[in-house]
């Protein structure tokens, strides 16, 4: 007998999963507590690896559809120095493995690919449970009820679904993320257009960076790394949009204006966004009829890695199941074993990221990076503001 297969979470992970087992023949409902595809913003841009991403997207058979939504150019890096020098140019010649999309477009055109109803909106899950030989049940925060075979939570990093499995919380990494927009930068922000460049924009210091992104539409999207503790954000009143810029902005003094009105200068109220993390080895031991994927499973400070490996995950566990659908138990295990690993690396090669760019060194060991192993220029943290 197949089992009935519920996905929680329309995020990139489990919409892959959904599309891919699509692909197969194999029908799944994906509950999703976003009411609508557009009620919130999907987030940046994203650079999708030829390792990863781009292989999951080819087993959903989206890939010819994904490179029509590349935006050119964007894989151009800068890295500057706090008084505006050009420290380093890495010019887009077309030929990275790691083209960049923005968040939403690849989102919807999942979506667009899945038959009408498999996304039930507005379904936000208030709690789960095991019923007992292999099934569990998901309770909705309107108080219905669904009971299913194989539950696979792909609902990021508060899960709902991972305490079946995991005893696990992400915790605060000692970092956050301030972010803040320019738009229609290239004629109402001629200098931090300028400044940017054509892709992405790297100003690092110990402790702390402005980096940015060239987005679609002259849109420049800035995030603000500050090492801090959580104690020193909650002092800042996030609801008087000036008084936080202000407050965030001092903490650049004396860096070229250009690169701080990045900040002063945005056009939306600042975003702040804690940086969480789950512990670098997380795994549970094997529980029939439920599995993770994407930040449910691994969540790690953004390192450029946690859409790629969702979407990886995603396409991996929906191959699993087509291959052993008389076995789902089967699928599952032989997932998570190889799951587990590769997760663990990416979020050990973030903490080294992380060290390079925000460590003593700062910016000399991202430099020192970028030109000494190009093959590692995109893993950047950029567009992963989301995983928090």
């Amino acid at each position: 007998m197949t089992p009935d297969f519920t996905i929680i979470g329309a995020g990139l992970g489990g919409l892959t999963l959904a599309r891919v087992l699509h692909v197969h023949g194999i029908a799944a409902t994906v509950y999703e507590a976003e009411p609508s595809p557009t009620a919130r913003h999907q987030g940046g841009m994203l650079d999708i690896h030829d390792y990863n991403g781009q292989p999951a997207l080819r087993e959903a058979g989206l890939i010819d559809e994904f490179r029509d939504l590349i935006l050119e150019g964007r894989e151009a890096t800068r890295v500057l120095a706090t008084d505006g020098t050009v420290l380093l140019e890495v010019p887009d010649d077309g030929t990275g493995g790691r083209p960049e999309v923005q968040r939403g477009e690849l989102r919807q055109l999942l979506l667009d690919s899945l038959p009408a109803g498999t996304v039930r909106w507005g379904h936000k899950v208030s709690r789960t449970r095991a019923l007992g030989e292999s099934r569990h049940e998901v309770t909705f925060a309107d108080g219905t009820t669904v009971a299913t075979g194989l539950l696979v939570g792909a609902d990021g990093a508060w899960s709902r679904v991972r305490p079946l499995l995991s005893d696990a919380a992400p915790e605060y990494s000692g970092r956050s993320v301030v972010e803040t927009y320019l738009f229609d930068a290239d004629t109402r922000h001629p200098a931090g257009a300028k400044t940017v460049g054509g892709g992405s924009l790297f100003t690092l210091a110990p402790g702390k960076a402005i980096m940015a992104h060239r987005e679609s539409g002259g849109t420049l999207h800035t995030y603000v790394t500050l090492a801090k503790p959580q104690d020193w954000f909650a002092q800042i009143d996030f609801t008087d949009s000036a008084a936080a810029i202000a407050r965030t902005a001092q903490e650049f003094d004396g860096w070229a204006p250009e690169i701080t009105a990045l900040i002063t200068d945005s056009d939306t109220a600042p975003i702040l966004r804690p940086l969480n993390a789950l512990p670098i080895e997380h795994r549970w031991d094997r529980v029939p009829g439920v599995t993770l994927l994407g930040d449910a499973a691994h969540l790690s400070i953004p390192n450029g890695e946690g859409a790629n490996l969702a979407m990886y995950d995603g396409a991996e566990l929906g191959k699993a199941i087509a291959a052993h659908l008389g076995d789902v138990e089967t699928a599952l295990g032989e997932y998570e074993q190889a799951m587990f690993p590769r997760s663990a690396e990416a979020a050990a090669d973030g903490a080294e990221l992380y060290e390079l760019m925000f460590g003593d060194s700062a910016p000399h060991g991202l430099i020192d990076m970028f030109t000494g192993d190009k093959t590692m220029a995109g893993d950047v943290p950029r567009g992963e503001s989301r995983a928090v």
